[in-house]
């Protein structure tokens, strides 16, 4: 195995760099210190090894990160490189126990201004840059970071069509946008691994599965700004173009705290959602447990999901199962998306079905125990909710439902307890509703 320090090149990437001229296994060791960076591009047949004290941290600078072909909230398009990149690797394995600092503060700061300006177009160079690129800015629609700006962040780490990739033990923080991020990837293991954002740093999501196959997670720690295990599989008709579904997904014994929904399916849908098992794991203060979303538009089915033994305490909603998740969407979109009417089938319809939902402890629930709306003309279908116990927070921690789910408001009123609209087959704790 050909393995180099950090420490002895001037810069990571040229470390990386080097390596990539040895025809063999390599590995980079980063030691103790901070090594700060610019966009690193990872190789095939590479273990990077941050030892404790180690942080590769990464320069905030929005004119530093070129623009590069990816998907950014389910559309593929020109979008701000990756702080750490790599694409059609495999035999990847990040490990250690140091830190990936993505230094976010300026990056959360330059997108609360553009959300007290409401602005919607391209203003500074970098964002015109991407707008050239992407001729259909205008039109682009989001999950609430405002695509039309053409402020593409970039995600901490991205994996883009790679396999057998290993993330173990490190700490990510700090993300400009979505933290760990695998696109069209496959046979992925992320393991023991802590990934902190403040509450308040917008759309920074844990983990973002998107378009993958072969995934296990398991015993880690997601405290962010964002939904935490979130997999997705493109967005409307560009994701239906695409059509590769997230499938075979396994997630145990992980604990999440801050986050806006802790277990989070969609609401990119467009390729399909499948075969995905969730268990034993904690939710601590997560605004929402179990967050199953899409909306008209996005297309896609959601199926075969089973969640059990799952633990929550002072979530705002435990169970979502809703096909009116409204950010991001245009006002002009909104007498369509979000009508209570039926609205013709089409390929951009979304649906889910074959939901299995047991052994949910719910304590000190805030706003609702449970919504579950479908679209008139798409029903969800074949869900069965089995020992579900729930009880309320005290009356001063209690917040108007309205916050169960963003709706613009449909669908929610003085009920706290279970909310079902548009469900076929559905069994509560034995009993059918």
């Amino acid at each position: 195995m050909a393995k180099v320090s950090a420490s002895d090149f001037e810069s990571v990437q040229a470390a990386i760099d080097f390596l990539s001229e040895k025809d063999e296994k390599r590995e980079l060791v980063i030691p103790s210190g901070v090594f700060e960076t610019g966009a690193l591009h990872l190789i095939s047949d590479l273990t990077l090894f941050l030892e404790e004290g180690a942080v590769i941290k990464f320069i905030d600078d929005p004119s530093v990160y070129k623009p590069i072909w990816t998907r950014w909230e389910g559309i593929e398009c020109y979008a701000m490189h990756p702080l750490l990149y790599a694409s059609e690797c495999e035999n990847i394995t990040i490990t250690g126990l140091g830190t990936i600092d993505g230094n976010g503060q300026a990056w959360w700061e330059k997108f609360a201004r553009i959300e007290q300006e409401d602005r919607v177009e391209p203003r500074e160079d970098y964002e015109w840059r991407l707008a050239k690129l992407n001729p259909d800015y205008k039109e682009r629609t989001g999950g609430g970071a405002r695509p039309s700006t053409q402020f593409l962040r970039p995600p901490l780490i991205q994996f883009w069509k790679c396999k057998n990739i290993t993330f173990a033990n490190f700490t990510l923080k700090n993300s400009p946008f979505w933290t760990l991020h695998t696109v069209y990837s496959e046979d992925i293991t992320i393991q023991k691994v802590t990934i902190k954002n403040p509450e308040k740093a917008i759309n920074t999501d844990a983990i973002d599965i998107d378009s993958c196959k072969n995934v296990v997670i398991q015993d880690c720690l997601f405290d962010v700004g964002d939904d935490a295990i979130t997999l997705k599989s493109g967005s409307g008709k560009d994701g239906l173009r695409v059509n590769i579904p997230t499938e075979n997904v396994r997630v145990s014994n992980c604990k999440i705290l801050a986050s806006h929904g802790g277990i989070a399916i969609g609401s990119e849908t467009a390729g399909g959602i499948k075969d995905v098992e969730v268990k034993d794991c904690q939710f601590l203060g997560t605004q929402r447990g179990i967050r199953l979303k899409s909306r008209r538009g996005r297309g896609g089915t959601i199926e075969n999901i089973n969640l059990e033994n799952l633990e929550m305490d002072g979530c705002w909603c435990p169970i979502i199962l809703g096909m009116y998740f409204a950010p991001g969407i245009l006002q002009h979109e909104e007498v369509t998306l979000l009508s209570i009417e039926a609205q013709p089938v089409e390929e951009t319809t979304p649906h889910i079905k074959n939901i299995k939902i047991k052994n949910i402890q719910a304590i000190n629930v805030r706003s609702t125990a449970a919504f579950i709306v479908g679209l008139p003309e798409s029903p969800i279908e074949r869900v069965s909710i089995d020992n579900f116990n729930w009880s309320l927070a005290p009356a001063e921690d209690l917040l108007e439902t309205w916050n169960s789910e963003p709706t613009k408001g449909l669908f929610h009123d003085e009920n706290r307890g279970i909310k079902t609209i548009n469900i076929s087959n559905l069994t509560i704790n034995g009993e059918a509703m």
